[in-house]
């Protein structure tokens, strides 16, 4: 039999969502073709337009009353009433206040990825790309690193000019303190709060902008790491860390991934050939930790997730050592055929597909990793013990996806973050994982990366417990855009954490001699932001087809002073590809 086509070696639809085999103009037209515009309509009134016009009219409706209903309103809740108000206030903020700053911190951070990271990203590199190629030509890292740091500053300016120009063009239009006339006039006040909200949203815009290239010009820039031959003489106590990221499974035996299409590898044929590898390397010289940093699955389903697991199964040493968290793939791809795809905001998949994610990693490393109570401010139960109150709820969510039980998943999900494997001894090595996915119901917009501040709280409160311990903080977004060379500005921008410069801040002054291990970007890169060591992860199963070779590394620890441990060599293990 002599078929037309191969079905084994896929066709266009497998190219469908492909970054390598489209390009980004072409999968823009996709989306616009095939997004649904009712859904469309729908989220954008619930996070952008509804809030806008609130925060328009919030200046105005505020005016009035202080003006004329303060003083009625003092006088009728004198006394008692005082007494209940005042006791109200307090119990919503006693019992609600967490979550209403999760709400708006996440709501903060979205705008500022959807606004006015894209643009400021898109100047910050191209001004680099420029400078780098007129006036970094041979130049060592030190003058590359300055003229990051310029250009992360010129970027921010030019980007916060245009939101100043509309400031200025709008503000005629603008209307702060109010009467009650202008509750008579609804027409007049919808057009007030649509000029306030555009204005504050600009101010905000430009300050952003600004602050955001201040914040990027005034950090520590990243530099390459060069290992020196005298590392081989660090402490004699050493940990053995195999790191991978973005294996990316899929769930068929002849299925692509999402972003290579068919210039990746088809099934999980060679992830099976990392496991016996890591097994055989384990054989020969033991390995403490397996550590994958997001992106396990394509796009989280239940059968990609299966097939992990059928792939681990033969390597129980490998198992016994393993640590995964969750990659944007894992939690936020809506739909791995269409880019299009949007899930309103109460919608259960997302939910759903963080349950098939704490599935397994309770499955994984449930009873070695330890949760922080936030409260008690101290390290709390294992993640088993955290999961058993609420494993009957997880059950019944996951079988039947009812939406009245969206926001308990959702709550217990933020709750359980970073995740931390303890040292053995107080003097040990410690590993913190943190989920740094940003809240997204779009295809298009999953790869967006954030850390909380209450996750890095909690960072804190893990590392303080073990104050003489050396520490890997594992994330699966990219903490800085890498100090490399490019032949193209598209190489340039990433989707790296949007409060990337904040984060990098606070982990040197929490952690100050972390070695910071991700993936995400499938950059075979390590570095230095500072006192951090970055490492970042290429995938063993991307940016190949099966004949060419992949990597991941092997990585060896020292203990150093004051917990800060010493990064020695790492070896290099490639996985050769098959033929045809």
């Amino acid at each position: 039999m002599n078929p037309i086509t191969d079905p084994r070696r896929g066709d266009a639809e497998d190219d469908a969502s492909s970054t390598k085999q489209r390009s980004l103009l072409s999968l823009a037209g996709s989306l616009l073709a095939e997004i649904s515009f009712p859904k469309l309509i729908v989220a954008w009134i619930l996070l952008i337009g509804l809030p806008g016009l609130l925060l328009g009219v919030a200046p105005v409706l505020s005016s009035i009353w202080l003006s004329t209903v303060s003083t009625k309103m003092a006088y009728a809740l004198s006394g008692v009433w005082s007494a209940l108000v005042l006791a109200a206030v307090v119990a919503i903020g006693w019992f609600g206040g967490q979550r209403l700053f999760r709400i708006a911190e996440g709501s903060f951070w979205a705008l500022a990825s959807l606004a006015v990271q894209p643009l400021y990203a898109f100047a910050r590199e191209a001004f680099r790309h420029l400078a780098e190629a007129v006036l970094a030509r041979g130049a060592g890292q030190a003058r590359r690193a300055r003229l990051r740091a310029v250009s992360a500053a010129v970027a921010g300016a030019v980007v916060a000019v245009p939101a100043v120009l509309l400031i200025v063009w709008l503000w005629p239009s603008t209307h702060w303190v109010g009467t009650m006339a202008d509750l008579a006039a609804p027409g007049r006040l919808a057009l007030t709060a649509v000029a306030n909200g555009a204005v504050l949203v600009a101010g905000y815009f430009a300050a952003a902008a600004l602050v955001w290239g201040v914040a990027d010009a005034t950090m520590d820039q990243p530099k390459t790491l060069h290992f020196a031959a005298g590392d081989a003489a660090a402490g004699p106590r050493r940990w053995r860390v195999a790191h991978l990221s973005d294996i990316h499974i899929v769930g068929e035996r002849w299925g692509y991934r999402i972003e290579c299409g068919r210039s990746g590898p088809r099934g999980n044929d060679r992830l099976h050939r990392v496991f016996a590898r890591l097994d055989a390397i384990h054989a020969a010289s033991p390995l403490d930790l397996v550590l994958i940093t997001g992106d396990v699955t394509d796009a989280g389903r239940s059968a990609e997730w299966a097939e992990f697991f059928d792939a681990l199964a033969p390597y129980p040493a490998i198992a016994a050592r393993l640590l995964i968290q969750p990659g944007n793939h894992d939690v936020n791809v809506v739909d791995r055929a269409n880019p299009a795809r949007l899930d309103l905001p109460f919608s259960p998949s997302k939910r759903l597909r963080q349950v098939r994610a704490l599935s397994a990693m309770a499955a994984v490393q449930g009873g070695r990793v330890r949760v922080v109570d936030l409260p008690a401010q101290t390290l709390g139960p294992t993640l088993d013990e955290a999961l058993a109150p609420h494993r009957k709820m997880l059950r019944s969510f996951a079988d039947t996806g009812a939406v009245r039980k969206v926001t308990a998943v959702g709550d217990l999900w933020a709750r359980l973050f970073p995740m931390v494997l303890p040292p053995e001894t107080p003097d040990g090595l410690g590993v913190v994982l943190l989920d740094s996915n940003a809240d997204s119901h779009f295809s298009f917009t999953n790869a967006l990366g954030l850390v909380s501040t209450e996750q890095m709280r909690r960072v804190e409160i893990a590392v303080e417990a073990y104050p003489e311990a050396s520490w890997i903080v594992a994330l699966h977004h990219h903490v800085v855009e890498y100090p490399m060379p490019a032949k193209q500005l598209s190489e340039r921008i990433g989707t790296a954490l949007v409060n990337g410069s904040w984060f990098v801040r606070r982990l040197q002054r929490g952690v100050p001699g972390a070695v910071v291990m991700h993936g995400h970007r499938h950059i075979d890169w390590i570095g230095t932001c500072g006192a951090l060591r970055v490492v970042s992860a290429p995938s063993p199963v991307m940016e190949a087809t099966d004949e060419r070779d992949t990597c991941f590394y092997v990585h060896t620890l020292a203990a150093g002073e004051a917990g800060r441990p010493v990064m020695l060599a790492p070896e290099r293990i490639v996985i050769p590809g098959v033929g045809p």
